[in-house]
């Protein structure tokens, strides 16, 4: 988290100096996740491979936009989501709720050019997700860090001069967390949200 405040102030500096469009966002939605069994605590069950599962929950999010060409800009953002572990090997399955912190940097191609009142859009960049077990705290350095890509797209409606709304729909991929015996493939995170922005 400590690195994510330098990279927000980093690209917001040419917003000041070059008049380039910037835009804030704030927003939220759902977070689904697939591929979501992150291993096993029980490695003497061959069934037991993927008893322990993350689950679907809801998101929020801050985006930074950068417009910096008329068909182009750069995005950096935070954002929160909330997940439950599942432990299966218990009956009825527990469940104990999570958070996981997001930053990310993603890359922006509009098919309007800038200064449009819609503005459709699509995406890619990196990020990293801080996973924070039941019971831990991020400020304490209780989570683990995993990196990851990820790409989607949306739409950009400006409603007067200097608010809009914009519809997103981005998959983040992922390691999965906690190194846990029997893991496998990656984690992938797909994000439906809706969001309010001040666009300067």
């Amino acid at each position: 988290m400590r690195l994510f405040s330098p990279i927000l102030m980093a690209l917001a500096l040419p917003v000041c100096g070059f008049g380039q469009a910037a835009e804030f966002w704030f927003g939220g939605g759902t977070s689904l996740i697939s591929n979501n069994g992150i291993g096993t605590l029980n490695t003497s069950l061959i069934s037991s491979e993927n008893d322990v599962k993350l689950t679907d929950g809801f998101c929020i999010q801050f985006r930074l936009a950068l417009n910096t060409r008329k068909w182009i800009g750069h995005e950096v953002g935070y954002g929160y989501n909330r997940t439950h572990l599942r432990f299966e090997t218990e009956t009825p399955p527990v469940e104990q709720g999570m958070a996981i912190h997001q930053g990310f940097y993603n890359f922006m191609v509009y098919g309007t050019p800038e200064g449009s009142h819609v503005r459709p859009f699509a995406t890619g960049g990196v990020h990293f997700s801080n996973f924070v077990p039941p019971g831990s705290s991020a400020t304490q350095g209780g989570g683990q860090t995993k990196f990851g890509f990820n790409y989607g797209a949306g739409i950009k409606v400006k409603l007067t001069s200097l608010f809009g709304l914009r519809f997103d729909i981005r998959q983040y991929n992922t390691g999965k967390p906690f190194d846990l015996p029997l893991a496998n493939g990656r984690l992938r995170q797909n994000e439906i949200s809706e969001s309010f922005g001040v666009m300067l």
